[in-house]
Parts: structure tokens; C-alpha cells; sequence
């Protein structure tokens, strides 16, 4: 297998086989891309699931999942860490008289209240979580997992974690929320 920078995405490479595609593959991150060769849609053959940073900094950890059909170059649909949010995802953030915040999270229909111990944003009136800054894939029992990091807005304080777990849909031909677990982070 082997990736090329083009114009306008990327051109894959696999066993002579290419294909370009519109991927953000913006060259050196300082993580070379994660390449597996692995059964993610349980048919009995390997998929190619490539993981690509394409963002870090403070606060701020972005990465790319790709799942391309080995024998056809055509590539199945992850659903995105937005379209999970919007979805599956409902938070809301209350200031309390002690400083602290009282969050509140319903993820595929059950309800997680935790307290968080500080006000990051003392000046603002946050009333939902922020996502976007962090967001990371990885492959586990070949099962796709994203990591999903929950902040106040406008801050990097980051109050929870989601963990998510996609299943194959067969029907729609995409990987699909399957498990959320909300972990919330101590100070």
C-alpha cells in the first residue's frame, strides 16, 4: 500500500490498484499515518483502515479515519464525530453557587450527572459542552473507536470523555455508533 500527496486529497496505492480521493492529508504532523489491514465489517475479508492526524496542538488533537474495500478502492462511511453529536449526544452545563459545574449528558438513551470542580469560564454562560478539539480513532479488536473530548466552550477545559464504539451496518454500507461510554475527567 502507498499513499500519495495530491493536488486535491491523496492518490492510495493498493497492490497496483489506485484511486485518488479527497482526503485532508496535510503531509507531516509528526505522526506518520497508521495503516491496518484488518476484518472491521465481519464479511471474512480485510479492509484498509487508515488513521491520519490532521491537527494537534494545545488542547487540540484531530485525526481522520478512512475504511477503503481492499478490492475495489471504494471507501465506507464512518459516520463523523458530528453527525454523533448531533444524534446520539445531548449535554447540558449549569454554574453553581460553589464555583463548580453540574453537567448533565444523555448519550444513546442513558444519563450521566457528574460535577466538575472549577469554573474555567467564569465570565461566560455556557449552557452545553463544546466538542471538536479532540477527536481520536483507533482500532481495537477490530472494532473502529474514537475517543471524543468534551470541554467548556471556549475553553480546553475538558470536562468529559466520550468513548465510542462503531458497529458495521450492512444495510447502509457505514460504520455506525454502536456503544457510548462517558467517562468524566477529575481535576
Amino acid at each position: 500500500m502507498k499513499l500519495y500527496e495530491e493536488a486535491n486529497g491523496v492518490k492510495l496505492d493498493i497492490n497496483g490498484n489506485q484511486k485518488e480521493f479527497s482526503w485532508n492529508y496535510p503531509g507531516d504532523t509528526g505522526t506518520e499515518p497508521q495503516v491496518f489491514y484488518t476484518d472491521v465489517t465481519g464479511d471474512g475479508k480485510e479492509e484498509t483502515v487508515m488513521i491520519i492526524q490532521t491537527g494537534r496542538g494545545t488542547g487540540l488533537s484531530h485525526y481522520e479515519i478512512h475504511v477503503v474495500n481492499t478490492d475495489d478502492l471504494n471507501e465506507i462511511k464512518v459516520q463523523s464525530y458530528e453527525e454523533i453529536v448531533a444524534n446520539h449526544i445531548e449535554t447540558h452545563v449549569a454554574k453553581k453557587e460553589d464555583g463548580t459545574l453540574a453537567i448533565t449528558v444523555k448519550a444513546n438513551g442513558k444519563e450521566y450527572n457528574f460535577n466538575y470542580g472549577w469554573d474555567p469560564a467564569p465570565d461566560q454562560k455556557p449552557d452545553r459542552l463544546g466538542f471538536g478539539g479532540v477527536y481520536t480513532y483507533y482500532l481495537e479488536n477490530q472494532k473502529i473507536k474514537l475517543n471524543l473530548g468534551a470541554a467548556v466552550p471556549g475553553t480546553t477545559a475538558y470536562v468529559c470523555e466520550f468513548n465510542i464504539t462503531y458497529k458495521y451496518d450492512k444495510a447502509k454500507n457505514e460504520f455506525v455508533v454502536d456503544q457510548i461510554e462517558v467517562i468524566p475527567i477529575e481535576i
